[in-house]
């Protein structure tokens, strides 16, 4: 009978808040909500409208929708940690908040300043673009393995694999392995969510456990038998002095594997629906080639990988006449920054010749996503060689299907089909 009790009495509960978030505000930001995973885009435009500094009692923090203020945040590392454990969470919230810090995103200076000075040769402009030929020839092996053109997933067949194999060979590992590593990597990205279940939390702790496994067979090979790859690189750097010890070792191959896999993924699939929903737009790319790197900017910008980012207030401060506290959350909703009205033109509108300001997709300030140049190419090759294949691309479905995520927004199954 608890059990029964207590599962009729969350749904109650929950409604109470959103009806006192709602008498408020006259709007809701529920992370819980399916309509919040399938198209946020209408609730951000609510959001800077209304209360574009918005209290969310259902997240227990502070959601900011304006491009002024969540560029603001991101710079302000002083004011705002990326360390979870300066943030107050309420006890109903610690299941899914509680998980350890597995990577860089979680830390402050001046420990994350020295382990990305340690991660910032592996994304050098030169180390990038010496990937390029081997992303161009996992990219052909990846369309050559494409059974019916007439009828394929884009995320299952190019989407999904092509980051995991990139990543994998810019580790060391077997790029057959990229089932496995891209797994570990989108059970681990679920904590990135503002509320997730105990039983995904759960299997995001076994994943880490699975992972730090595999990656500390892979530093034992390399101490006797070194490559040159990542994985060989940072082992040296943990053995030869008091730089990085083998927790931070793990903890940054991590964040390679997730920074480098999940986002990447939803980058091609989001950016891939874009271009096809919007067909003058993709006529437009297949004549003038040189637009790629415009276009992969404007998708980007027009359907974010990354839609929030989050943060815990240091100080008490006041932004737009609200009370910050001390130790309360923050919530940096990248996606609605991106399109903010008072920074983009017409920002409903895909198009790959603008030349506003820049996308926040990537972050700001001193957490500013390493891997960047990385997945901007392989989005980059990703298109070109799609359109350089097929002569036609269309969707075989109106509606594809959004994963139920908040954070980390990207396609289940992208379905299209192809003629040469």
């Amino acid at each position: 009978m608890a059990v029964t009790t207590h599962r009729l009495l969350r749904p109650l509960a929950i409604g109470a808040l959103l009806a006192k978030e709602w008498w408020q505000s006259r709007v809701i930001y529920n992370p819980l909500s399916p309509s919040l995973s399938h198209d946020p885009y209408p609730i951000y435009d609510t959001l800077r409208t209304k209360d574009p500094v918005h209290w969310s009692p259902l997240a227990s923090a502070w959601v900011f929708s304006r491009y002024r203020d969540v560029e603001a945040i991101l710079r302000d590392h002083r004011r705002f940690s990326n360390d979870p454990r300066n943030r107050h969470i309420p006890k109903g919230l610690r299941a899914s908040t509680a998980f350890p810090r597995w990577s860089m995103f979680f830390i402050d200076p001046p420990d994350h300043t020295r382990l990305r000075g340690l991660a910032n040769d592996a994304f050098t402009p030169s180390a990038v673009e010496a990937l390029k030929s081997s992303i161009w020839e996992s990219m052909e092996g990846l369309l050559d393995r494409i059974e019916d053109p007439a009828s394929f997933d884009v995320i299952e067949a190019i989407a999904r694999p092509l980051p995991a194999i990139v990543i994998a060979k810019l580790l060391g590992v077997p790029s057959t392995d990229w089932v496995r590593l891209a797994d570990w990597s989108h059970r681990l990205g679920r904590t990135l969510e503002p509320a997730i279940s105990a039983a995904e939390l759960q299997e995001a702790l076994l994943a880490a456990h699975e992972l730090d496994v595999y990656f500390r067979g892979a530093i034992d090979e390399r101490r006797t038998h070194p490559r040159p790859d990542l994985i060989s690189a940072l082992t040296s750097v943990a053995d030869a002095g008091d730089r990085l010890n083998q927790n931070e070792l793990l903890m940054l191959l991590r964040l390679f594997l997730v920074a480098g896999s999940e986002t990447t993924t939803n980058l091609i699939g989001n950016g891939l629906l874009a271009l096809l929903r919007h067909p003058a737009q993709l006529h437009l790319l297949r004549e003038q080639p040189d637009l790629m790197p415009a276009a992969v900017e404007e998708c980007l910008r027009y359907d974010t990988p990354v839609q929030v980012d989050g943060r815990a207030a240091l100080e008490d401060m006041v932004i737009d006449g609200r009370n910050i506290k001390k130790g309360q959350g923050i919530l940096a909703l990248l996606g609605s920054a991106n399109r903010d009205a008072d920074v983009f033109e017409h920002p409903e509108r895909l198009d790959i010749t603008r030349k506003q300001a820049s996308n926040l997709s990537f972050g700001r300030g001193i957490h500013y996503c390493l891997g960047a140049p990385l997945a901007r190419l392989e989005a980059r090759i990703a298109f070109d060689a799609l359109l350089r294949r097929f002569s036609e691309i269309r969707l075989l479905t109106a509606l594809p299907p959004y994963k139920t995520n908040v954070a980390i927004r990207g396609l289940k199954a992208l379905p299209v089909a192809a003629k040469k």
